[in-house]
């Protein structure tokens, strides 16, 4: 340990009290899920059924929202909100940021869809930290910052005729609350949902307390326990947030449409015995995958209509389990990501154009815009490259595939939703494209087609078809979960392999050797510390990122 790891070490402990966070519930560990690592092991469809316990906790947590008075106030500002004219602005960062873009394009595409209310499309807009670049690769360290959320509403043009739902899984998320604060300065009608007791988070959290305390924000508290996974608020607290968030944004339009409003509880509790009676069928799916990759392969999942969930879901992946994050066409160095997404039916442009219905919406920052914000001296001298252009270099269109079918042992996976996409053209765009793989599976959640592995739902055909988009997300995240699981990236239910890239994270790594190592807070912290400065010596672009939680643990161990 170097003078100066000690030095960032003691700093984090003594001056950044306010990301210490291990007495949130979404940061701690669920009892449903203590095992999890041996339920795998004693079978895949085991260890789903485990995974699936916590998404009951989402219901219960439903049942108690939709018959609250934040809840209606929620869907009636939305109504008034667009019959006046304003925007219906979502905010979030990473899973929550995804989400919120995710919610934008349901809006946008039913409104292309439905002549009637074709003149709304642009009323719902979505705020991602880091701009829309972070729904392909995460921003490191912009959600740390308040400023940087500010920059995004000023952009966005925020007025008092307007309406912004920030989403922070845990409440305490920097750039979102940002986002709170100027939407408030500027007049905007404002509401705040998140996954732990208001209460909590107000006794301990400046950050938080400044805006649960505002009467002008209005505070939807959807606590639902601990996450399946511990930390990973991707899961139970960002379901419980698409759900609740999804439901407000369809009932606004089932109003334009003139259409009944859905029971949300009962197709929710149906969705998760559907899911629930398909265990076996999912942990199939994990077995196939794991097997993959146990080969050295690669997995590229191909769809259409559904790309941008699965975006969310993929991701994700890379700083919760430390893989590879998507790289750009022009990048050869990086190691490739163990998952990526393709369109077979079009073009890198005309995904993002047929998939969000508007333009890119990504950061022109320069380096004078940092400094302005007050940005670190690091990110000023050199600023992230995630302008739209940047963002054009992932080839997740029809673009070859060449690099993704060399191994010999790499699989094509083709994701349906709802019979969307059982069709002859989508088939017949995934066969040309994945002839070159080993192995070719289509996954379908719903629909009538034919698939190697079917979950069968009947999701109600919804405006914004959102028990669909509650469909394909519940599976993935427990695929995706139980992979990592099955490979030993996860311990009891901890991922054990995480990316410590800001700050929260920091304390999550630091508190996950605490548990595992048997370490105290401190002594945690200090060998955190110098296995980052450590691996900050040592640079290694080619090969896949080493865990310094991983480094710290095997150091223990041995």
């Amino acid at each position: 340990m170097s003078k100066e790891s000690d030095r960032q070490a003691m700093h984090f402990i003594e001056n950044e009290t306010q990301f210490h966070l291990g007495f949130l519930p979404t940061e701690q560990s669920s009892p449903l899920t203590r095992n999890l690592d041996r339920e795998f092991a004693s079978g895949s469809g085991n260890g789903v059924r485990c995974l699936q316990r916590v998404d009951r906790n989402v219901l219960e947590m439903a049942g108690r929202i939709f018959r609250s008075e934040a809840f209606r106030r929620l869907v009636e500002s939305g109504k008034k909100t667009i019959a006046d004219g304003g925007k219906i602005v979502f905010s979030g960062c990473g899973a929550t940021g995804r989400l919120s873009i995710l919610l934008e394009c349901m809006w946008r595409d039913c409104c292309a869809k439905h002549a009637s209310v074709a003149r709304y499309a642009d009323q719902v807009c979505s705020i991602m930290t880091g701009g829309d670049y972070a729904l392909v690769r995460s921003v490191e360290f912009f959600e740390d910052y308040q400023e940087f959320g500010r920059q995004q509403v000023r952009e966005m043009g925020m007025t008092g005729n307007d309406m912004l739902v920030a989403i922070t899984e845990g409440g305490e998320t920097s750039s979102v609350l940002g986002t709170v604060d100027e939407a408030l300065r500027r007049g905007s009608k404002v509401f705040l949902m998140f996954n732990n007791p208001a209460d909590l988070l107000a006794e301990h959290l400046e950050r938080s307390r400044q805006a649960i305390r505002n009467p002008a924000v209005c505070v939807l508290d959807l606590s639902c326990g601990p996450m399946g996974l511990a930390g990973s608020t991707r899961m139970q607290a960002t379901t419980s947030e698409q759900l609740v968030g999804g439901a407000a944004l369809e009932l606004v339009m089932c109003s334009l449409l003139n259409v009944p409003a859905p029971d949300y509880v009962r197709e929710f509790e149906t969705l998760l015995g559907e899911l629930e009676a398909s265990a076996d069928t999912i942990g199939a799916y994990i077995d196939f995958e794991a097997g993959v990759y146990r080969k050295k392969g690669k997995i590229t999942y191909f769809a259409d209509d559904f790309l941008l969930d699965i975006f969310t879901d993929t991701t994700e992946r890379s700083p919760t389990f430390m893989l590879p994050p998507f790289r750009k066409k022009d990048d050869k160095v990086s190691p490739m990501p163990w998952a990526f997404v393709k369109n077979p039916l079009r073009t890198t442009p005309e995904v993002w154009e047929h998939g969000m219905h508007r333009a890119l919406r990504c950061l022109e920052w320069t380096p004078e815009d940092y400094k302005r914000m007050g940005a670190p001296e690091a990110i000023q001298a050199n600023p992230p490259k995630i302008a739209a252009a940047e963002l054009l270099k992932f080839e997740v269109g029809n673009e070859s595939v060449a690099e993704r079918c060399g191994s010999g042992e790499d699989g094509a996976v083709l994701v349906t939703v709802g019979g969307q996409g059982d069709g002859p053209d989508l088939q017949r765009a995934f066969d040309t494209l994945s002839a070159g793989f080993r192995y070719k599976k289509r996954l379908a959640v719903g629909g009538s087609g034919a698939a190697d592995f079917k979950i069968p739902v009947t999701c109600a055909d919804t405006p914004l078809h959102l028990m669909f988009h509650m469909a394909v997300k519940l599976v993935l995240n427990t695929a995706s979960t139980g992979i990592m699981v099955t490979l030993g990236r996860v311990t009891g239910n901890w991922m054990s392999w995480v990316d410590v890239t800001n700050k929260k994270l920091m304390d999550r790594g630091i508190r996950l050797i605490c548990e595992i190592g048997g370490l105290d807070y401190r002594e945690s912290c200090r060998r955190l510390f110098a296995a980052v400065e450590e691996l900050a010596a040592s640079p290694a672009p080619a090969k896949e990122k080493p865990s310094a939680v991983q480094i710290v643990l095997n150091s223990l161990r041995k």
